[in-house]
């Protein structure tokens, strides 16, 4: 728990410096969506964050959402994704201050995006980037399929 409000913390911290250095204000919508977001520990989409803010009772528009993710984008607190569902893309976010690189698999089914980690993979990019004489400072896998374990099939559109 401590953990993560030091991460929140730095994360407001960061973005109060953002839209200082812009000009932009630093209204509580735009915190409360940073805290929202930063409660999560899932891949969303801009629709399912408006409605967790409208489900707790926070009056925010979709605008709102849809413009702080682009910022909190821009400064770093939030990956996108353009992940493939069923020939649409659309796009999915995730906290990223304070997390190590990963890849994901998407099912193509259920929608579901799991996450995991493999030494290899940095091994990988290390080896790519200095044979090819590149400084590499992010990548992006993503493996398609489906589920196996039996839960597949809760379509989540």
């Amino acid at each position: 728990m401590q953990e993560s409000n030091l991460l929140l913390a730095t994360a407001r911290a960061k973005l109060e410096e953002m839209l200082l250095a812009r000009g932009l204000r630093r209204s509580s919508e735009r915190f409360a969506i940073l805290e929202e977001v930063y409660s999560r520990n899932d891949h969303f989409d801009a629709e399912d964050l408006y409605q967790a803010m409208h489900q707790k009772s926070y009056p925010v528009s979709r605008a709102t959402v849809y413009n702080t993710l682009e910022v909190l984008v821009e400064c770093g607190l939030v990956s996108r994704h353009q992940f493939g569902d069923n020939d649409k893309v659309r796009s999915r976010y995730e906290k990223s201050l304070g997390r190590q690189q990963h890849a994901h698999l998407v099912c193509t089914v259920c929608h579901r995006v799991t996450e995991f980690c493999d030494p290899r993979l940095h091994l990988i990019k290390t080896n790519v980037g200095q044979s090819m004489q590149f400084q590499v400072d992010s990548h992006s896998l993503v493996f398609y399929g489906h589920c196996t374990d039996g839960d597949c099939g809760n379509v989540n559109e």
